[in-house]
């Protein structure tokens, strides 16, 4: 084994992996210089677990040859034979290497290296990757030559492991700030704060379409039923608007309540506002479509919902706006104000979805003018259009 190349390696590590531009470009580099280095590695894993709502953790896997794996695993994964007969589960629960020789009868109580046996596999070992913040993360290595890992093998993993562990923190902390910051913010919001804004008032004017809605009889809901049960509606609920906002575009800024403000910037498409309003209607369509699918049973009775949402298109200002050191990326403006006074017009009119002259105007869609309203806060009424193919509720 060569002893300086595996010094060189740790420091090419501690000094941030610069040459590797991704997180597997890293894993591929490190593992194909321990190889270089004389050590025998056949299959190399390192799992990370996460600070995500739906994922518990990532995985990472190399072999020779071959481009690295990247997997990722929900919590119901901790419930499953697969990781409660797992070494990696000791390692997570206990912080302690465990190490099997593939002949070794105690490999048996572990199904994942009969896996290993068929493919050849001589030893098994996983090793904790301890984080600065006091979080356990996992590594395993294995080899396929005759008699496994020897004592020096051993001693130069876990030589790697802990600057392994540094560079694997630094990256996952990265990740997990851009992950929570699309969760809470929006994935192009998170973007902005990412690369620096941060300012109070710094904000940027830009063009798009508002999508403002709320569900119906929402008071009332809260009123007869319990929170927690209210609490699961409302997530229902949105995932019935999200999707399809997110596969036209959009980025939703807030949940407000039962209320929703999403954005679809035009300025950042290839071709006009015409393409960006067809898409926002067809969004509108999928989300009528599924909240109109969605049922909840409460007790002997089936929920059933309705909601509104309001389209409008026009400048807007996006950006931090707060007091003191806490702040909001949002958006603010005159339109945003005349898409929230829409939305009050769809419920008084008992319909789904209702635009403004200016969305109308760049999206023919089958529109059916309802009028024009006087609007609190502007100087002129304003002509409201609805969907020619929707009734208004309690019709016939």
């Amino acid at each position: 084994m060569n002893a300086p190349e595996i010094q060189r390696i740790i420091s090419w590590l501690v000094d941030g992996a610069r040459s590797a531009a991704t997180p597997t470009d890293m894993m591929a580099d490190v593992c194909n210089r321990m190889v270089e280095a004389g050590l025998p590695l056949w299959r190399v894993g390192v799992f990370i677990r996460t600070l995500h709502p739906d994922i518990f953790g990532r995985s990472f896997i190399w072999r020779p040859g071959t481009e690295v794996q990247v997997g990722s695993v929900d919590f119901d994964f901790l419930d499953s034979p697969e990781f409660i007969q797992s070494p990696l589960k000791m390692v997570f629960e206990e912080g302690i290497e465990v190490r099997r020789r593939i002949d070794d009868p105690a490999s048996r109580r572990f199904p994942i290296l009969d896996d290993m046996r068929a493919e050849g596999v001589t030893d098994y070992i996983a090793m904790p990757l301890p984080y600065l913040d006091g979080s356990t993360h996992a590594t395993s290595w294995t080899t396929k030559r005759p008699g496994g890992f020897t004592d020096d093998d051993i001693a130069m993993l876990r030589a790697i492991v802990a600057p392994l562990a540094r560079i694997t923190e630094i990256i996952s902390l990265r990740r997990t700030a851009a992950m929570l910051l699309d969760t809470y913010v929006g994935n192009r919001a998170g973007e902005r704060i990412l690369g620096g804004q941060i300012r109070r008032g710094h904000a940027d004017t830009m063009q798009a379409v508002i999508w403002l809605s709320d569900l119906r009889g929402f008071t009332a809901l809260s009123d007869r039923l319990p929170a927690e049960t209210v609490v699961e509606i409302l997530n229902h609920y949105f995932d019935c608007q999200v999707a399809s906002i997110r596969g036209h575009g959009g980025e939703v800024l807030k949940f407000m309540g039962d209320g929703l403000l999403a954005v679809f910037p035009i300025d950042e498409y290839i071709g006009d506002a015409n393409h960006v309003c067809a898409g926002v209607l067809e969004a509108a369509r999928e989300s009528r479509a599924s909240v109109e699918a969605l049922s909840f049973p409460v007790g002997d009775a089936v929920e059933r919902f309705r909601f509104g949402v309001a389209l409008h298109v026009g400048n807007i200002l996006y950006g931090n706006i707060g007091g003191g050191n806490r702040l909001d990326f949002t958006c603010i403006g005159r339109a945003v104000n005349l898409a929230a006074r829409l939305e009050k017009i769809a419920g008084r009119l008992g319909r789904t979805v209702v635009a403004s002259e200016g969305f109308v105007g760049a999206c023919d869609g089958g529109w059916s003018e309802l009028g024009e309203f006087p609007i609190a806060g502007f100087s002129q009424a304003q002509r409201v259009y609805g969907l020619a193919e929707e009734r208004p509720a309690g019709t016939a």
